[in-house]
């Protein structure tokens, strides 16, 4: 798997219960992988917990054998568009300190969620909006100010879920800076094809995730265990110009053996260099 696994990069949700931010890399390193996506998760890369030293031993780390692709967060713990100005202050409190946690490590970008409504009632969208903005405010300039970029999500759990949604607000906010993440199977689960998707938000997108979901039941699965279209995402990534390596955001208790497994249906769906 070694070879095939260097066209791929591996998010670290499965492993955020397993051990250290360091011992995950050496472990997907040791595996062949080419890039990695950190969690901030307590316990396994959390800034409270880390000193200087330590921050500076997990870049030189991911320096020397893994690229830091990117780092990311379980964004249901967190809403900078939530209702409460408290909700709102402690989200961004915590991103602040995600964003110079990023820049410290030499990311090359972190993933922020948009914000989430009510299912029952959700606010209006115009002050979920402004709300996003604001945080937008003081994100972005920070970002650049670390070296790292602002990534945004298509979340299907978001106050903007599909790609043209999420376009037009970003697209409103006016700063060329700020990029987009996009995944697949959360458009899958929404309805949307991610080919039309990918085409889109071809104008900010940096980085997709790949992992498996139904319709009926959102999940992260190994590829293959639900019914995400693959067909077609590897062209339209190349003709956009996406080049970024695909990442696995596979959430699994036995994450070796089906994330190496999802790689290879990634290869066969036209993916990685021995494709």
């Amino acid at each position: 798997m070694t070879n095939a696994a260097a066209g791929f990069g591996v998010n670290t949700y499965s492993y955020i219960f397993g051990g250290s931010a360091a011992d995950t890399v050496a472990r997907l390193a040791d595996q062949g992988y080419g890039g990695v996506e950190l969690m901030f998760f307590p316990g396994h890369l959390w800034p409270a917990e880390l000193d200087a030293a330590s921050l500076r031993g997990l870049r030189k780390l991911c320096e020397a054998r893994l690229r830091l692709v990117s780092v990311n967060m379980p964004n249901v713990d967190m809403n900078i568009a939530a209702a409460a100005e408290e909700m709102r202050a402690y989200t961004l409190d915590l991103l602040v300190q995600f964003v110079r946690c990023a820049g410290e490590l030499g990311a090359g970008g972190i993933i922020v969620g948009p914000g989430k409504p009510n299912p029952l009632f959700p606010m209006p969208r115009d002050r979920m909006v402004s709300h996003f903005y604001r945080a937008l405010d003081r994100l972005a300039p920070l970002a650049r100010q670390v070296g790292t970029k602002l990534l945004i999500e298509n979340m299907p759990f978001a106050f903007l879920p599909d790609a043209e949604s999420l376009m037009n607000i970003v697209d409103g906010y006016g700063d060329d800076s700020i990029r987009v993440i996009y995944d697949v199977a959360n458009a899958h689960f929404i309805g949307e094809s991610p080919v039309e998707g990918l085409q889109r938000v071809c104008d900010r997108v940096s980085l997709v995730h790949f992992s498996d979901t139904t319709r009926q039941s959102y999940k992260h699965d190994p590829l293959g265990c639900g019914d995400v279209p693959l067909a077609g995402i590897a062209d339209v990534m190349k003709e956009i110009g996406c080049t970024e390596l695909p990442m696995l955001e596979v959430i699994s208790h036995t994450p070796g053996a089906d994330i190496a497994d999802s790689c290879r249906r990634l290869q066969l769906a036209g993916f990685g260099a021995n494709a």
